[in-house]
This record gives C-alpha cells, sequence and structure tokens, in this order.
C-alpha cells in the first residue's frame, strides 16, 4: 500500500497470541445468519412436535375460562384455578423457550466462540464516532452486509411466492372446514412453511460462515513488524533478561557459588537445567550433586562454570533425570551411575578428546529415570 513501507503492510497470519487477545476482548467470529438459521429451525422443529400440544393447551384454557360453575362460586380458589392453568400453558412455552435457548447457544458453540468475555461489554469512545459509522456503512463490511441482505430477500421470497402458490388451494379450502380442522391445517402448513424457509437461511449462513472467517482472518492480519514485537514482548528484551540473570545470581548463595567452582562438570538441558556435579576419586564414594537449577537459576551456574572454567556438555535426558531424583548434597542414584561414569571418564581425559576432535559419548538413561521438561516420566 501507498505510504507504508513493506515492514508495516499486514501480509502476515495472525499469531496465536494476537487470536488468544481479539478473543478476549470480544472480536469473535460470528454469524447472525447462522444463529438466524438455527433460531428458525428450533421454531419449526417446536411447531411441528408441541404446536398441537400448545393450541390443545390454549383451547382448554379458553374454555375453562368461559365456564362457570355453581361448585366455582361455592368453593371460590383463583389463586389454585391460577395455578393449574397457569401450568398447564406455561408447559408448552416453557419447551419453545428450551429451544430458542438451545439454538442461541449452539450459533457460537459450532464456531468455536462460545463464553462469557466481559471485554466486549465494555464502553468504547469509537462506536459514537459518527465517521466511524459511516465507514462501517459505506465500507466492505457495509456493501457484504447489503448483498446479503438483498440475497437473503431475493431467496426468502422466491420461497414464500413458492409456498402459498403451492398451498394456495389448501388455504382456499379451510373456509369450507370446521374451526379444529382448520386451526389444525393451518398449524401444519404453518411449520412446514417455516422449516422450507429455514433451509433458505441455512443455505445462506452456510455462505455468510466462510465469508465472517475470511474477513476476521483478514482482520487480524499482522504485520511484520508487529510480528517482531510480539516476539520481543513474549520472549523477553535483552535488558529485561540480564536483570533476570542478575537476580539469579543474588539469588545464589556463597556456599553454591563455592559448590559451583568446586564441581567437576556441568549437565545441562542445554536451555532450562544445569546440574553441577563434582567427583574427587579417593574422597567421593560416588558423584555428588553439588548446585541445580533451572530457568535463570541453571543460567547462573553456566556462566559460573565458564567464569571457572568448568566443563559443560549436554546432555538433556541426564540432566533431567538428575534434577528430578537428586538434590544438591546428595549422590546421583544408583541407577544412573553408568552413566555419568561414562560422562567423567571423558571429561578427565577432556584435553586429549578436544585435541582429538573426539566427540562427548552417548550414554543410556534407564527408562525409569526419563522425564520431560515438566517433570513428568515418559514411556
Amino acid at each position: 500500500m501507498a505510504g507504508q513501507t513493506e515492514k508495516d503492510q499486514k501480509t502476515e497470519q495472525a499469531t496465536p497470541k494476537k487470536r488468544a487477545d481479539s478473543t478476549r476482548e470480544g472480536d469473535v467470529l460470528m454469524s447472525r445468519e447462522l444463529a438466524t438459521a438455527l433460531m428458525m429451525l428450533a421454531a419449526a422443529g417446536w411447531i411441528i412436535a408441541a404446536g398441537g400440544w400448545f393450541v390443545q393447551s390454549a383451547g382448554d384454557l379458553v374454555r375453562r375460562g368461559l365456564t362457570l360453575t355453581a361448585a366455582d362460586v361455592a368453593d371460590f380458589a383463583p389463586a389454585e384455578a391460577l395455578l393449574r392453568n397457569g401450568v398447564e400453558i406455561l408447559l408448552p412455552l416453557a419447551s419453545l423457550f428450551a429451544l430458542a435457548l438451545g439454538a442461541a447457544i449452539a450459533g457460537p458453540a459450532l464456531l468455536g466462540s462460545f463464553g462469557w468475555r466481559g471485554k466486549a461489554l465494555a464502553f468504547k469512545g469509537n462506536r459514537l464516532n459518527p465517521m466511524t459509522g459511516l465507514k462501517r456503512m459505506f465500507g466492505t463490511q457495509g456493501l457484504a452486509e447489503l448483498g446479503k441482505a438483498i440475497a437473503k430477500v431475493l431467496l426468502l421470497g422466491l420461497i414464500g411466492y413458492w409456498l402459498i402458490a403451492r398451498s394456495l388451494p389448501a388455504i382456499m379450502s379451510m373456509a369450507a372446514s370446521d374451526l379444529s380442522s382448520a386451526i389444525g391445517l393451518a398449524g401444519q402448513a404453518l411449520g412446514h412453511a417455516m422449516l422450507t424457509l429455514s433451509g433458505g437461511l441455512v443455505v445462506i449462513a452456510l455462505i455468510d460462515v466462510p465469508v465472517q472467517w475470511f474477513q476476521r482472518n483478514k482482520r487480524l492480519m499482522m504485520s511484520k513488524q508487529e510480528i517482531k514485537e510480539e516476539m520481543r514482548q513474549s520472549d523477553g528484551a535483552p535488558e529485561l533478561k540480564q536483570a533476570q540473570r542478575q537476580r539469579a545470581h543474588e539469588m545464589m548463595s556463597g556456599s553454591a557459588r563455592k559448590a559451583v567452582s568446586d564441581a567437576t562438570v556441568i549437565l545441562t538441558n542445554p536451555a532450562h537445567f544445569s546440574v553441577a556435579l563434582r567427583y574427587r576419586p579417593g574422597v567421593d564414594a560416588a558423584p555428588v550433586v553439588v548446585a541445580r537449577g533451572r530457568g535463570d537459576v541453571a543460567l547462573a551456574i553456566r556462566e559460573l562454570a565458564r567464569a571457572v572454567d568448568v566443563p559443560i556438555l549436554e546432555y538433556p535426558q541426564l540432566a533431567r533425570a538428575i534434577y528430578f531424583t537428586a538434590r544438591a548434597g546428595r549422590v546421583i542414584p544408583e541407577e544412573l551411575f553408568v552413566a555419568v561414569a561414562t560422562v567423567l571418564a571423558f571429561v578427565f581425559r577432556l584435553e586429549r578428546a578436544v585435541a582429538e576432535g573426539t566427540p562427548p559419548p552417548s550414554v543410556d538413561v534407564p527408562a525409569s529415570h526419563r522425564f520431560d521438561p515438566d517433570g513428568r516420566r515418559q514411556s
């Protein structure tokens, strides 16, 4: 676009964080056409399934209301009569309300937009801006809504005309029928008409949902600069990382610093865990964990180790195994002796191995001591 640099053009798909943030703000995938179609289907189904029940209940209510006997005068109980008659007429209406509620919930649920979002109800001043409203009315979205409205009128108008032309003989014959039969025929015709019109609305909804999906994706598009800023905020700015490392250094006590300087080797994950091991032949009966940490503490252990020239080796599975099964000041588990001994043998001849270009040996961690980064045992 003119006036925009390449980095400011919104050419990239939205990141998961951007989508999650927009959802919290109330910008979700919605289709009024789908909601209308589902409501119409629910109403049509109710008329076909429970319409007769409602008409009969209403007729009985009117009949009882217009009938007065001596018993009604002698045992006058208006509350009991109101409760009895009210419950009878409210039951079919309650079923209609339940269907309508289910349809209202099903619409956003089908689009993955179901849920309460308080921010969507918050006051937004731009909604009162006339220019924003005019832009919305005469912009791309307004044209799309106008096209949908015209298509809806044409489609439903054609369906309505076809229904009237098809049902005209039956409508004319109702005049010769008794009231009860005419009401039944009218209810049946109304239910079928609403069901057919609902089918038209479903067709419109099937077109509208992809359009809404496309418009939302376009609305959430990001520029390359926005993605870089998001990654910067997620990963942390360099100055923030430096402050975190400084706090980690301060967290480590003097004894921990001394333990790292006495370590024989540092095993890493490589980024999330650090384990400092000490083994002095003839002094230590077995390798001892002198320090361990994760996150910022793990980074601090590595920096201290580099400062005092303690070897650092990347053994992700072994580092996690020691971290989750041994404490600082304790010997490593017996099941890890062979793996650690293999690493220590390499460390003791490290200078020669570096000179010869020998890579660190691979080790086998027992299945019982294999953990993922969250500390769950791996099968």
